[in-house]
């Protein structure tokens, strides 16, 4: 399998890189600075671009079965579009080229699925980055493409266990972080399982 990873110099999208080259998945990483990247392998390639720029976008999704986005906002907790803008330009491409699988790296609470006054608390204090996520997820269900949203908990730089649990309805009972890396290992997962085409999944440890 050939999988394209938007954001792929963040942090779970630095996971999705290691652990697909060394699973022996033809990868290729969209990156604005290649520098960032920290993994080099026989099976990668990397693409200078920007997400921001649909030709460019379109351009390197062609020739790929699949796609992993781990796209962030750069603004933070502002309010911002900029996950929504990116996903039209990634969805664009794919349908350019045909390519109809692609799992998106979302939060928990796009949903308002966390529990409790905590969980209001923290999806009043996400309230903008949820929303862009929300939008983005909206577009990727309309436009008939194979997905899986993965809603993870906070996550954390904590080391890959493998261990974590799931939720297809809300999040797993009183979860509250996900190493980066385990989320990563969900992505890859997702993407080779059929049972989770066309799904939203919770994660957290």
């Amino acid at each position: 399998m050939k999988i394209i990873v938007f954001g792929a110099t963040g942090g779970v999208g630095q996971a999705v890189v290691k652990q697909a080259v060394e699973s022996g998945l033809e990868v290729t990483a969209f990156v604005r600075t290649p520098e960032k990247l920290k993994t080099s392998h026989e099976n990668l390639t990397v693409v200078q671009g920007d997400a921001f720029k649909p030709a460019e976008v379109s351009a390197a999704i062609a020739g790929h079965d699949a796609v992993v986005s781990c796209l962030g906002s750069s603004q933070g907790m502002k309010k911002s579009s900029e996950l929504e803008e990116m996903t039209k330009h990634i969805v664009a491409g794919m349908q350019e080229h045909g390519v109809k699988r692609i799992v998106y790296t979302a939060s928990a609470g796009i949903n308002n699925e966390l529990p409790g006054m905590s969980g209001k608390l923290m999806m009043g204090m996400l309230k903008n980055a949820l929303i862009d996520h929300r939008a983005a997820v909206d577009w990727i269900e309309s436009h008939g493409l194979v997905y899986t949203i993965a809603r993870p908990m906070g996550l954390t730089n904590g080391d890959f266990t493998g261990v974590y649990r799931e939720a297809k309805e809300g999040v797993p009972e009183k979860s509250r972080t996900i190493p980066r890396a385990d989320v990563a290992h969900f992505l890859l997962k997702a993407l080779k399982d059929p049972s989770y085409e066309n799904t939203s999944v919770g994660i957290a440890t």
